[in-house]
């Protein structure tokens, strides 16, 4: 345990003392070292700190999410340096080898085309890093309202024109703003939606993150009600607990909780939305993902109850689902809604012109609207935010969506 940390230390001061070579290069000004280096010891100690006494029990703390954010951003901003660093330097030193090599002269190695480099290196980590910044200040409650409308061939007339709003990934235990959060609610109800939707994530691992937060969401209302699933946070998997009955106890009183807010939880079960006769099934199933995640998501069970002609909308939290068991399912979904991938919380998104995130390197399906002949997906960008406090470009969602009834060609 010893040896490791004295190696993580070790290798962080190389680090440090290989990016500082671009600001040294930059200004001899010895105050701008000075605080540069107030700045980075500041950071890494906050991080390294909190990271030491982490206590997996008690999960991240404010204060644990805003030192990773810190040190995300310092990391962010140093790979840009040492990036050009490196490449200049695995050109200008075998020069400098050759020269000596033939020459034994070694002026001209390095200043004007050096500086140069750290101005360019350090003008291009500063927009990262700057983002992150004010991402943490200002996206994490950026909330937004995106507007689908999406059409069927067999939607019942009854259905035509109705709108569901969808929010995912609440993650209460990270929040620590309570008038921002009631706005974001307000904004949900202020859409009027027919039907509100919560794809799963409503904590970070216990029921009492939630409690703060509890009046706040009971204030969500619609008049076909408001309905909710699990996702992978909601087990209380990623914590120690002092029990397996104090673990079974989190989850009961997350159950509890939902259905003292007025969501109604499915569990792997549907339920018929009736209107003028005729209905729509909405079904739920418990978290279902590729890889590590959970699978306690069972699609036979929860369409147990619904008719393979019915038209369906399937809450299921992980978008992975999806393609891995939703799309092949005997029963055509008609809407399938998920969250799960925040949209890595950082990216470009401006609507029909660039959607880019990391979260494309781990998720085929990441963020708004996909379809499969007449089976479409909408993946959530979520509420709320985990780990990294924050949001750049990838703002925090509610998706508003509007089901139409094809007209019948004449």
């Amino acid at each position: 345990m010893v040896f490791r940390w004295i190696l993580v230390i070790a290798i962080t001061a190389l680090i440090q003392v290989y990016a500082f070579q671009a600001v040294k290069t930059f200004t001899s000004n010895r105050i701008v070292h000075i605080l540069y280096w107030i700045v980075v010891v500041f950071i890494l100690a906050l991080f390294y700190i909190q990271s030491f006494y982490y206590v997996s029990s008690r999960g991240f703390s404010h204060f644990m999410s805003y030192s990773l954010g810190l040190f995300f951003s310092l990391f962010l901003f140093q790979s840009f340096l040492i990036l050009f660093l490196f490449l200049e330097d695995s050109i200008r030193l075998p020069q400098a080898l050759y020269r000596y090599m033939t020459t034994q002269q070694t002026e001209g190695m390095l200043p004007e085309r050096r500086k140069f480099i750290s101005q360019i290196a350090l003008g291009l980590a500063a927009i990262p890093f700057t983002a992150l910044l004010i991402g943490m200040v200002r996206g994490k409650y950026n909330y937004k309202v995106l507007k689908y409308a999406l059409t069927f061939d067999d939607l019942p007339d009854a259905f035509d024109g109705l709108t569901l709003a969808q929010i995912s990934d609440i993650h209460s235990g990270s929040f620590d703003n309570p008038e921002k959060v009631a706005y974001g609610v307000d904004l949900v109800n202020q859409q009027n939606p027919d039907l509100i939707l919560f794809t799963g994530d409503i904590v970070n691992n216990k029921t009492t993150e939630l409690y703060p937060y509890q009046s706040i969401f009971s204030k969500l209302s619609a008049p076909m009600g408001v309905y909710s699933i699990l996702g992978n946070h909601d087990y209380g998997d990623y914590v120690d607990w002092e029990s397996e009955a104090a673990k079974r106890q989190n989850m009961e009183d997350l159950k509890r909780v939902q259905k003292e807010m007025g969501f109604h939880l499915l569990l792997n079960e549907s339920v018929s939305l009736e209107k003028e006769g005729e209905k729509i099934s909405l079904v739920g199933v418990e978290n279902w993902g590729k890889g590590r995640f959970k699978k306690a998501g069972d699609l036979e069970k929860a369409v147990a109850d619904v008719a393979p002609e019915d038209f369906k909308i399937l809450l299921s939290h992980d978008p992975s689902h999806w393609e891995a068991q939703v799309l092949s399912h005997p029963f055509p979904f008609h809407l399938t809604l998920s969250g799960h991938t925040h949209g890595m919380q950082f990216g470009i998104d401006i609507p029909g012109v660039i959607k880019w995130s990391p979260a494309k390197w781990r998720y085929k399906q990441w963020a708004g609207i996909y379809n499969q002949g007449q089976q479409y997906l909408n993946v959530n960008r979520g509420f709320g935010y985990l780990a990294y406090p924050g949001r750049v470009g990838i703002w925090p969602e509610i998706s508003l969506i509007t089901l139409k009834k094809k007209p019948v060609a004449i």
